[in-house]
């Protein structure tokens, strides 16, 4: 087997599963696991497709680190049901997918699979921080378009993006970048602070959308050159250098935002791909009876077998 690792976006994937399957999926006691049921199918498709030697899932300890709230405050707040004070918000989460996380994580521990998060940091910041020290080709699997930035054809690191769903996955090289937004990988963290992005509460340049930032970076670089050029008076119209010069506190920040963390401390942890032996399978097979997982079970390990 080639040496190739799978970087999981996991909430992401729960999300989608829980979507994706009926919350009439319930085991014997009546809790939901639709989600569960959807993220072991998931893993069993990715593996079966892609065939990594190693896999993480990575995980959001801190899914709004205060960190970045004190850069940008409108930072993912439209998701916050419950602000806490010294620790992480609680997000707007559905209950019946609630209840089913701390499943998701045991299951996912059952099989083998590698779960690291870091504390005051997103998974997207884990899943930076290993591609970057990745000696091996990565495939980064998400539905957030902020994780572009992380791709490299000189590396092999690509996206495997499931924005379309599960039957549609698109594979996201730097040729797909450009061709999608007129950027290079390289530049999309610049470009996605200048277009901003609603989901994530990032403003970006007001009246600055992706043509025109594309333009602009394809002309000077990047954002840093950009705002060298708008310091000079040249380069732009004066209409966007005015536009420039009302967001100039939002681009003091939020370049450090929107940038995912390359350099975590995520401890000793195996990533290498989990081959079940019999006492393996029968602890899955033991938890997929508890939890009315059934047939999900089954294909994932498979896929792992």
């Amino acid at each position: 087997m080639t040496s190739r690792l799978m970087l999981l976006d996991t909430a992401s994937l729960y999300f989608r599963a829980f979507y994706g399957v009926p919350d009439t999926v319930r085991s014997a006691d009546g809790t939901p696991v639709n989600a569960v049921r959807g993220l072991l199918d998931i893993i069993a498709k990715l593996v079966t497709a892609y065939e990594p030697s190693h896999i993480v899932a990575c995980w959001d300890d801190d899914w709004r680190p205060q960190w970045r709230v004190d850069l940008i405050p409108s930072y993912k707040s439209h998701r916050v049901v419950e602000v806490v004070a010294g620790g992480p918000d609680v997000e707007e989460v559905p209950d019946p997918l609630e209840v089913q996380v701390p499943i998701i994580r045991e299951a996912l521990a059952t099989l083998g699979i590698a779960t690291v998060g870091a504390a005051q940091h997103e998974a997207d910041d884990v899943i930076g921080t290993l591609a970057t020290r990745a000696t091996q080709p990565v495939d980064i699997v998400t539905g957030d378009r902020d994780l572009f930035q992380l791709i490299d054809d000189a590396r092999d690191i690509r996206v495997i993006y499931t924005a379309r769903g599960m039957s549609n996955l698109e594979t996201i090289t730097d040729e797909v970048v450009f061709a999608k937004y007129g950027v290079h990988a390289a530049q999309y963290a610049d470009f996605a602070t200048l277009r901003g992005d609603t989901s994530d509460g990032l403003p970006g340049v007001k009246g600055v959308g992706e043509k025109t930032a594309a333009t602009l970076l394809a002309a000077h670089g990047d954002l840093a050159g950009i705002r060298a050029a708008v310091e000079r008076g040249e380069g732009m119209s004066a209409a966007v250098r005015a536009k420039f010069a009302s967001a100039s506190d939002y681009l003091d920040v939020a370049p450090k935002v929107v940038a995912v963390a390359s350099d975590l401390d995520l401890g000793e942890f195996d990533a290498t791909l989990p081959r079940p032996d019999e006492a393996a399978i029968a602890r899955a097979t033991e938890f997929a009876g508890r939890w009315s997982l059934g047939t999900s079970m089954d294909r994932v390990l498979a896929a792992l077998a």
